[in-house]
């Protein structure tokens, strides 16, 4: 049983996710994995990925990933998700008309286009650089200024059926939801790995979390 397991299904910045838990936890187990009996063993769970949502949920179910993550989140393991690692847990991503795992409730939708801040600038898509994160009170953002920073690079976001789930959100120039959580379930849009110190608390908290 390892005490981390980093989801390996070809996609995603494996590398510095890696070097970034490795660096919170130095004395941990950590394994980069795409075996199924690894990860349903594992300690704690942490789920990565970039780039297309349909190119994503393929390669997920082509490797048989679905069901042990499903698992996984269900049996009670602290499960952490991050960019598309959040995005595929909804029900549909607009991106490719890609049905997602449907764990939680809620499409995920592209930033409009000719959206403008308010100053009159025309905003890009994607969402790309470093962003204010408003945060609540979940433990993994002890030790996480409000409004800190973080790093993203998204073109969709996910819009969740249960307000409940929302623990951050960001403004790209309206506030979309940047981290849900449920139980043992924490996921974030942005890349902690990518974030400086506020991202290593956060990865730092994680490993220390106990859900209820």
């Amino acid at each position: 049983m390892v005490d981390i397991a980093i989801v390996d299904y070809g996609m995603g910045n494996l590398r510095s996710v890696q070097q970034a838990v490795r660096k919170v936890a130095p004395g941990a187990d950590i394994a980069v994995t795409s075996d199924a009996g690894v990860i349903a063993n594992a300690g704690r769970v942490v789920f990565p990925g970039q780039g297309a949502a349909r190119d994503c949920m393929r390669e997920i179910r082509t490797r048989g990933l679905d069901k042990v993550i499903a698992e996984t989140v269900s049996k009670g393991t602290p499960f952490l998700g991050i960019c598309m690692g959040l995005q595929v847990l909804f029900e549909h991503s607009e991106e490719g008309d890609t049905p997602c795992f449907g764990l939680l409730a809620g499409p995920v939708t592209r930033f409009a286009s000719g959206m403008r801040d308010a100053q009159g600038n025309k905003l890009k898509v994607p969402h790309m650089g470093w962003n204010q994160v408003h945060h609540g009170n979940h433990a993994l953002w002890n030790g996480i200024e409000q409004d800190a920073r973080f790093y993203f690079v998204h073109s969709y976001y996910v819009q969740p059926r249960d307000a409940s789930l929302a623990q951050a959100t960001s403004d790209y120039p309206q506030p979309f939801v940047c981290a849900v959580a449920r139980d043992n379930l924490f996921a974030v849009q942005f890349h902690p790995e990518k974030s400086a110190a506020a991202g290593l608390q956060l990865l730092r908290n994680f490993i220390n979390w106990n859900p209820a």
